[in-house]
């Protein structure tokens, strides 16, 4: 989670929001990461989490995932949770939750979905105050500038 946070770091240094993530196999060698790019990119898919998994798809050469992990600062939207589900990863990580767009439990619980063809485990609250302080840090920054 230190590495997504790093990250999320690198998004704020781009103007984004602070948002990192990162794609890992069992022994915890990095096979992707990443951070949101969508104002970068123009890419409204270019999440943190759907760049870290494009770029361990490209390392593995494979569009599937089983047995990785991805780590993530924020609770993934319900794009991003598909993603990772179409992906067949092992377990996701997060930081902290997010009550407007989470799709881990925070709104929606996608991994609760009996009828889905791939479960994933879920874990949140890791590093959440860090991750959160970051965000907070962010938006405080924009909204002081926007004043």
């Amino acid at each position: 989670m230190a590495l997504a946070l790093e990250q999320a770091g690198l998004a704020a240094a781009a103007g984004e929001v602070p948002v990192g993530a990162v794609v890992v196999d069992a022994v915890g060698t990095v096979l992707g990461t990443g951070y949101n790019r969508t104002i970068t990119d123009s890419d409204p898919t270019a999440h943190a989490e759907i760049v870290a998994l494009r770029a361990a798809a490209a390392h593995l050469d494979n569009y599937r995932l089983p047995g990785l992990s991805l780590y993530v600062t924020l609770e993934p939207c319900a794009m991003c949770m598909g993603a990772m589900l179409h992906a067949r990863l092992a377990r996701v990580v997060f930081g902290a939750a997010d009550p407007k767009t989470g799709a881990c439990g925070s709104v929606l619980d996608l991994g609760a979905i009996d009828q889905l063809n791939h479960h994933t485990t879920l874990r949140g609250g890791v590093m959440a105050e860090s991750s959160a302080d970051i965000l907070r840090g962010f938006f405080r920054e924009r909204r002081r500038k926007e004043t």
